[in-house]
Order: structure tokens, then C-alpha cells, then sequence
């Protein structure tokens, strides 16, 4: 699996002539999203890096027609089998995007300085799920049944939601961890974003 950034500041400049770096208003959010769901549907990589170094404020008609759209189109596999991560959100533009994910009950991973966090709407017990995922960078339903002394079928249901919410990726496997596994027949290792490798 590999992963692309795609840096929103140069994407924009190419398509908007006054070169603000405000992302404001429903209009420019169509042109934008249209943009960037041509370049995913087109491309091969898996895990996309929105990269917002650079760009001005983002008001909630930007961040929800954008944002929001395409989150929930990844959410329902509109784009096949993508990974959004978004990058460098400023304080007030996590808040924007926030706002716009948590009205439709969406969440979406995001990267800075100080690490990563979950923006929108994420139950408690998938957040820390996603945790054990991000610390440890991958997970087996095993893993985490016997790691949280719940049974497999909960294991199972939290780690496949975190994936059918493009949270986390999904590969079939046997993890780096429990090689003597093998013999138990087809198995899934959950992934953490930030693990899979750069273009």
C-alpha cells in the first residue's frame, strides 16, 4: 500500500486566479473537491495526505463540501478502496472541519506537530481502539480481544468499523508479531495510516 501528499495551497493556486489562500464558500469547495476526486479516482495510490500548510482560513461551506463530501464518499467506497488523512490543519480550520464532519457524524484522521488526532464524530470505544492500532501500527482482532478482555466478535466489529470509516487499512496476513499464526487460516491485520510507506 503506498500513500501520496497532495499540498492543497499548490492545487488551488493553479485553479483559483486571484491566488487567495482563503478556502471560503460552497463554489470554490465544488471546484476544489471536483479536483481532488478527479486525481483520486485516477490515481493509483491508496492512502492520501491532504497537506493545508500554507493555506488560509476555511469557512464551514468550504469544509463541509469538500471535506465532509468526500469523507463520506470514502465511507461509502465511492473511490474504491482510498484512505484520506488530512495534514498541518490550523486551529481554526480543525474547527471548521469539525463543525462540518460532526453535523453528518463523520470523523477523519489528522497529522501535525503535536501528532495525530480523530476530527468529527467518533464513538469513545473506537477512539480508543484507533489508540491501540496507532501505538502498536497494527492489530488482529485477536490481539485486541485479548488485550482488552472483550470477546472476539467485539474485537472484530470495533477494528472492521474503524476500517469501513477509512480509520484504518486492512490487509490479509499474518502479523509481523505472531508469525506461529499462520495455521489459523485467512486473518486480517489492521494498520495504522501513518505506517503505510510514501510514493
Amino acid at each position: 500500500m503506498n500513500r501520496r501528499t497532495l499540498f492543497l495551497k499548490k492545487l488551488t493556486t493553479g485553479l483559483f486566479r486571484n491566488e487567495s489562500r482563503e478556502m471560503t464558500g460552497r463554489s470554490r469547495g465544488v471546484r476544489t473537491r471536483e479536483t481532488l476526486e478527479r486525481i483520486l479516482r485516477e490515481a493509483e495510490e491508496v492512502v492520501w495526505v491532504l497537506d493545508f500548510t500554507g493555506t488560509g482560513s476555511i469557512d464551514f461551506s468550504w469544509a463541509d463540501e469538500v471535506v465532509a463530501k468526500m469523507v463520506s464518499r470514502l465511507w461509502s467506497n465511492e473511490y474504491g478502496e482510498k484512505f484520506l488523512v488530512l495534514k498541518s490543519l490550523s486551529p481554526s480550520q480543525t474547527e471548521n472541519i469539525g463543525v462540518a464532519l460532526e453535523r453528518k457524524k463523520l470523523a477523519v484522521l489528522t497529522i501535525g506537530p503535536s501528532g495525530w488526532q480523530v476530527v468529527g464524530s467518533l464513538n469513545n470505544y473506537l477512539v480508543h481502539t484507533l489508540h491501540q492500532v496507532m501505538q502498536k501500527r497494527q492489530l488482529t482482532l485477536r490481539e485486541l480481544s485479548e488485550e482488552e478482555g472483550i470477546g472476539m466478535n467485539t474485537s472484530g466489529t470495533r477494528l472492521l468499523n474503524l476500517y469501513k470509516k477509512r480509520l484504518v487499512s486492512r490487509v490479509e496476513g499474518i502479523p509481523r508479531m505472531n508469525r506461529e499464526a499462520s495455521h489459523r487460516g485467512r486473518q486480517y491485520i489492521y494498520e495504522s495510516l501513518l505506517s503505510v510507506s510514501r510514493c
